[in-house]
């Protein structure tokens, strides 16, 4: 039973959206994100997702601000799975998209997001074309990067076992599946059931759910999945009422408690690598 496993726990602690407007617990600074994935690291996160920021706020490619983030990051949990993002939201260029993906020596991502179509969000779009997608995928199998594929939809998952048939991805397989969004699948038994009956073999699954499906999503990653996705980049409000502002620890906290209901052990970094097939960085 999958739920007899460790559960993984991926932080997303930052994402490309909120602003500090919106919550003041949003780290943003390669110093604020490090502390707070420190935060989190100690509470059972086993995986980071990392979205990088300038000095205004804004969305940034720049390998600079990566490299003092993940510095951040492995000073203080050497073993924590890194995630970089290679998201369109914002940057439709393949080749800035793909710009974290050179980060060397111990800067280098052990993992990288993989969005497997386009979408609608509820107020933007994201444009994951299909030769985008295979370009990133072939970048990030030159450099020795597993992918984490992003599923929103049924289609998506079949778009994955193109880039499988392609030779471009290879198992284990990590996917990250994202249920809530406006356009997308919702948070229901039928959506997620229709996309988990159509994984690959040898696929690890976790669950994350967007604005306040979230703790609706963790919970039956939690009784169901390999792991969840948490943190502020999906949802910023600690309540459904939207009375509250969360902060990643609190959201991550509420996950444990969730396991700990269950009597579900949480994963190790060391555990997620022995799962993943990752080695420690150098």
């Amino acid at each position: 039973m999958a739920h007899m496993q460790p559960l993984i726990i991926n932080l997303a602690p930052t994402g490309m959206v909120p602003t500090r407007m919106q919550s003041c617990y949003v780290p943003l600074t390669p110093q604020e994100i490090g502390a707070d994935v420190a935060r989190c690291a100690a509470l059972g996160v086993s995986m980071v997702h990392l979205h990088a920021r300038a000095e205004d706020g804004t969305p940034t490619e720049a390998l600079t601000v990566y490299e003092r983030i993940i510095d951040e990051v492995r000073t203080s949990n050497p073993e924590i799975v890194v995630i970089v993002s290679t998201s369109g939201r914002l940057i439709n260029e393949a080749e800035r998209r793909a710009t974290a993906l050179y980060l060397e020596g111990r800067f280098k991502p052990d993992m990288a997001s993989l969005t497997l179509g386009s979408m609608n969000f509820a107020t933007s779009a994201s444009v994951n074309d299909p030769k985008t997608i295979t370009l990133l995928a072939k970048i990030m199998q030159e450099r020795g990067i597993r992918p984490e594929l992003e599923v929103f939809d049924t289609g998506m998952v079949n778009f994955a076992k193109i880039l499988i048939d392609k030779g471009l991805i290879t198992p284990p397989f990590y996917f990250n599946i994202l249920l809530g969004n406006p356009s997308t699948a919702q948070a229901t038994l039928l959506h997620l059931a229709t996309i988990i009956n159509d994984l690959p073999p040898q696929s690890i699954w976790s669950l994350a759910g967007i604005g306040r499906f979230q703790t609706r999503a963790n919970a039956l990653g939690v009784v169901l999945g390999n792991g969840v996705r948490v943190g502020l980049e999906d949802n910023l409000w600690l309540d459904e009422e939207r009375t509250q502002l969360a902060t990643n620890a609190q959201l991550v906290q509420r996950v444990i408690n969730q396991a700990e209901a269950l009597n579900r052990a949480i994963a190790t970094p060391q555990t997620v690598r022995r799962m993943l097939s990752l080695d420690l960085p150098q």
